[in-house]
């Protein structure tokens, strides 16, 4: 974004003008915020860089409109520099304060709306001093809080909060949303975004990490010919589930099975074969040679790879156990397998000490790891990767040559490329045993459907998301169980197409 405002202003735009711009948008959102303009009470509240400047530019905005600001600075007003100082100078009949003085706690306790102006996206660290007081009062106050650009006290490249930050109910940002409010926390702390077009033109993808939006995924959806037939649509085998696991297995074939799969077959051991064929019983069932402890057995690769011939993509993990011979039958299938594939759960867990498996295929291949299976595979810990998903998705999928999806709240999708994308569906719903596995029979669905892995990644995660956001509203976020996303996935899906 810097690099964009940069080349704006070498195309002609004045930065005075881009200012301007900012603070209109930033004034309109005031006035949504706050039911009107006239006679409202805003406390502006500036820091001494260009975020204050588009403050002093909403300020004197709103007082044009009809409304009551006020201007608190946290630094000596004749700090401000550059297009900053310009707007100071043409703020008039606006009261204005310096923090600390008294009157500040009452400007606060009457105002109907606040603008946080105070730092922006260039903020790294923890907010301190007048910054941090302020920050703490504003929140504190219950006040309604409109964010230039993003919530100060917000890393605008991670998302990371290393001390007091806004809490926005609205954040106003410029031309394109910005990571930092795009990946946990930050995206918490923002509130509603809101992009304004202030004359910069932004980057595409690959270039920048992007967000898959309905339209996107639609497209990766495609619209399903009058003429088709079980096998032009996509088919699937998902090697899954162990005695006590029959359910990952279902989960998964559910998933592909309601994301359009043509046919679904089922390998699973023997023991919980006839199980698995009566809880789904659209799938076929593969059952396979067992351990004593009732895993896949060794003998089981010979089967798996014969039945992968005729089908256009395999999954393979969910329920599985790290059984060592379970393992060793993973580690063979994973490298000898001639088609796209998807690896979940004890898949990965079985890829653990040896990930270069993954880089040596030369087919298609996601990955959809959680923080913990992650950090195995790379040789980390969980809270290494939390640290920095980003950063660690993308490591993951230039080592691992596969698509990787990092799941968790605003899960990240990196491809081998350096392309990356942040998912914004899905939350606390999607927080109970079994969800990835729906995820596994979405994801490879999409495989078989003849979508890129990365596509197929990012799509899937997507679909998967906006199912628990819907079940979310409907049986609230602590209600919902692995079997209710099948269902809702299915009606996703149809809204997609109407996309089209």
């Amino acid at each position: 974004m810097a690099a964009a405002d940069r080349a704006a202003i070498a195309a002609g735009t004045p930065p005075l003008v881009l200012m301007e711009r900012a603070g209109w948008a930033v004034a309109e959102a005031v006035v949504r915020v706050g039911g009107g303009a006239y006679g409202r009470r805003v406390l502006v509240v500036c820091g001494k860089g260009n975020n204050a400047g588009d403050g002093l530019v909403a300020a004197r905005l709103l007082a044009a409109w009809g409304a009551m600001p006020t201007v608190v600075f946290l630094d000596d007003p004749a700090s401000l520099k550059g297009d900053a100082r310009t707007n100071l100078e043409r703020l008039r009949g606006v009261r204005r304060l310096v923090f600390g003085q008294p009157s500040f706690g009452r400007e606060l306790a009457r105002s109907d709306v606040v603008v946080d102006a105070i730092v922006g996206t260039g903020f790294r660290g923890s907010l301190s001093g007048p910054a941090a007081a302020a920050v703490e009062a504003v929140n504190a106050s219950g006040r309604p809080v409109v964010a230039v650009d993003i919530p100060s006290g917000v890393d605008g490249v991670t998302g990371h909060v290393e001390g007091p930050a806004i809490r926005g109910t609205v954040t106003v940002t410029m031309a394109a949303p910005k990571l930092g409010i795009v990946v946990h926390p930050g995206s918490e702390l923002a509130g509603t975004v809101e992009v304004a077009d202030i004359g910069i033109a932004t980057p595409r993808p690959p270039a920048v990490v992007g967000m898959p939006e309905a339209r996107d995924v639609a497209a990766v959806l495609g619209r399903r010919p009058l003429d088709s037939h079980k096998r032009s649509v996509g088919t699937v085998l998902i090697v899954a589930g162990s005695v006590g696991m029959s359910g990952a297995m279902a989960l998964a074939a559910l998933g592909a099975l309601r994301t359009g799969a043509g046919l679904v077959t089922m390998a699973t051991v023997a023991s919980i074969a006839r199980e698995v064929d009566q809880t789904v019983v659209e799938a076929t069932t593969l059952p396979l040679p067992e351990t004593t402890r009732g895993t896949i057995a060794a003998g089981a690769v010979g089967p798996v790879l014969e039945r992968a011939s005729t089908v256009d993509a395999v999954a393979i993990g969910p329920g599985l156990t790290t059984n060592p011979e379970t393992v060793e039958a993973v580690r063979k299938l994973v490298a000898a397998l001639e088609l796209p594939v998807v690896v979940d759960a004890d898949g990965l867990n079985a890829l653990a000490g040896d990930p270069g498996i993954l880089a040596h295929r030369t087919f298609p291949t996601v990955v959809t790891p959680h923080p913990g299976e992650l950090g195995r595979l790379l040789g980390t810990w969980s809270s290494e990767v939390q640290a920095d998903r980003l950063g660690s998705a993308r490591d993951a999928a230039h080592r691992l040559q596969a698509a990787v999806v990092l799941k968790g709240y605003r899960s990240i999708v990196a491809d081998p490329s350096g392309a990356t994308v942040v998912v914004t569906t899905g939350g606390p719903a999607l927080a109970t045993g079994g969800t990835g596995d729906v995820l596994t029979g979405v994801t490879v669905t999409l495989l078989a459907g003849r979508a890129d892995p990365f596509a197929a990644a990012w799509a899937g995660s997507w679909i998967h998301g906006r199912a628990g956001d819907v079940l979310e509203r409907l049986l609230g976020a602590r209600g919902v169980v692995a079997g209710d996303l099948p269902a809702a996935i299915a009606g996703v899906t149809r809204d997609l197409e109407e996309e089209l």
